[in-house]
């Protein structure tokens, strides 16, 4: 239910690639129309099998409005008075004003009251979906049989979870492993943002493995500045309520436990949980499918007609004029281009269409990273 749900919503987003869809969700056109042809005629309802639950209850009185109320409170110990009220609002029940649901939750001494404390902050969101992802591990979670690392990617624009993984570690090969996953069904963003340190990358600017990686897809790739969450507000913001509606008081037995808790929440956060960022909408509504495909298989890299063409050695040294250069380990194996600039003795290093190092041949030396 919950792919049958995800796909009808990217699919009924405009400029929705349908067949596109079905083959990222495994299924056949003729099973992905069926979905959507059950959606047009009967809503969410028409996802079940043989589900006959009405939308509308025109006799409900006020104890069943309230009853109501307090039921998906329950379900959802952090949601306000705004978002029970839209979601219940979507389910097809007449609701009250936002003032007399906040009224009932106080009564029934449902608040926080902590929650008047907090402050309003001023937003801001990339213009469309993919333009920005964010990427992050919500730290580590004891479990009883060893910890849990949550990977996070959110959307920047939509706030839609692309990604919560329940990984065994934060090494860069479980990353690449979980974001091929992501990648081969919501296709590829434009840029991807990520703290600093391992495996994302470090303050001293050197690539890392992850880095060249992404870029060898087409994606650009940023930092967030060092002791500077609000960089990634939205993931962090992402992050509070994952440890309130999730992690909080629970106990894991193994892995497998923690990613069914996760994908049971990921649903009901990207499909039914209102935002108020979204003016109370669900992520999944502002939301589509890249048209960027990933690729399986690297092209191979083009250079310029009269670039010199080396081999990064095992160490991330280049070897060139009887003297070797450290280009950095992130390159082992590549073919990298050395191209001649207008300052006389200085050469550019590049890999792909990115400039990675320069040389100077004068002083015999070669400044590396990010930061050039």
């Amino acid at each position: 239910m919950q792919l049958r749900s995800e796909f009808v919503l990217l699919a009924r987003q405009e400029g929705a690639n349908i067949r596109q869809l079905c083959r990222r969700f495994h299924i056949s056109p003729s099973t992905g129309y069926k979905w959507l042809g059950r959606f047009e005629t009967s809503g969410a309802d028409g996802l079940h099998d043989q589900s006959r639950r009405p939308k509308h209850s025109p006799k409900r009185c006020a104890d069943t409005v309230e009853k109501q109320i307090l039921a998906l409170g329950v379900e959802h110990t952090a949601w306000g008075a705004r978002k029970l009220k839209r979601n219940l609002e979507d389910e097809g029940y007449l609701m009250p004003a936002v003032s007399t649901v906040h009224a009932i939750l106080q009564r029934n001494s449902r608040i926080d009251p902590q929650a008047a404390n907090t402050k309003p902050f001023i937003r801001f969101e990339h213009e469309a979906p993919n333009d920005l992802w964010q990427m992050d591990f919500k730290g580590h979670v004891g479990m009883r049989h060893g910890r849990c690392h949550p990977l996070t990617v959110l959307d920047d624009h939509s706030r839609f979870s692309l990604c919560i993984a329940a990984c065994g570690n934060e090494q860069r090969q479980t990353v690449q492993e979980q974001l091929i996953h992501v990648f081969r069904r919501y296709g590829l963003p434009m840029r991807m943002t990520m703290d600093n340190g391992a495996p994302w990358g470090d303050q001293s600017g050197v690539y890392t493995a992850l880095e060249v990686w992404l870029m060898s897809q087409g994606i650009r790739v940023g930092h967030s500045r060092p002791y500077h969450p609000q960089t990634q507000g939205k993931l962090e913001r992402f992050h509070r309520s994952l440890k309130a509606e999730v992690l909080q008081g629970q106990c894991f037995i193994d892995l497998l436990g923690a990613q069914n808790a996760f994908d049971i929440w990921r649903d009901i956060y990207n499909q039914k949980r209102p935002h108020q960022a979204l003016e109370m909408e669900v992520p999944a509504t502002r939301y589509s499918c890249s048209p960027r495909e990933y690729q399986e298989h690297r092209q191979a890299l083009e250079y310029a007609e009269g670039d010199l063409i080396r081999k990064v050695q095992a160490n991330g040294e280049m070897y060139w004029k009887s003297r070797k250069y450290a280009i950095g380990k992130a390159f082992i194996g590549e073919h990298i281009a050395i191209r001649e600039t207008t300052e006389d003795g200085i050469y550019d290093i590049y890999w792909s269409r990115h400039r990675i190092a320069k040389i100077d041949l004068s002083l015999q030396t070669v400044v590396s990273g990010k930061r050039l």
